[in-house]
């Protein structure tokens, strides 16, 4: 959360000349609600069943950038999944992280005191990303196009 995926998964389409996909925006899509409303009318569980079926449809259809939501690598299905890709993970520090979400306004996972509650997040998923990573690139104190550069660079 607030590590930019999806503005480098536009920049590293941009390069690339290739299509970009977010699993998040594929489900307002689909449900035609938004990410926080799915939270507050069908409860967490419901929006990560919609979140694990959007990955699972993304990787098997998609040629091209993939940025998925910041809670999708939780489910043991879609590590699995990952495995099959080279896979990057944009690490955010929890200074840098409350900077870029402010009161996290729209972000369900951050309701009650938004430091408090991304730390808690970061503590609980950074170990997961980092397993799942073919990657690690810092995006504290970087500018998207730095971040992007860097991925260019490692999959060249």
């Amino acid at each position: 959360m607030g590590a930019g995926k999806t503005t480098v998964a536009g920049l590293l389409g941009d390069a690339w000349d290739v299509p970009v996909r977010d699993t998040d925006a594929d489900i307002v899509a689909s449900t035609g609600r938004e990410i926080s409303d799915i939270f507050v009318e069908s409860g967490e569980d419901a929006f990560r069943e919609l979140e694990g079926a959007a990955v699972t449809a993304a990787l098997a259809e998609h040629e091209g950038v993939l940025a998925l939501g910041g809670g999708a690598v939780m489910r043991e299905s879609t590590r699995e999944l990952l495995a099959e890709a080279p896979v990057v993970f944009l690490r955010v520090g929890l200074t840098d992280a409350v900077k870029r979400v402010g009161l996290g306004v729209g972000r369900p996972m951050l309701l009650g005191n938004v430091r408090s509650r991304i730390k808690t997040l970061l503590d609980e998923r950074t170990p997961v990303y980092e397993s799942v990573a073919t990657h690690v690139v810092e995006t504290d104190n970087r500018t998207p196009d730095e971040v992007a550069a860097e991925i260019l660079e490692l999959l060249a």
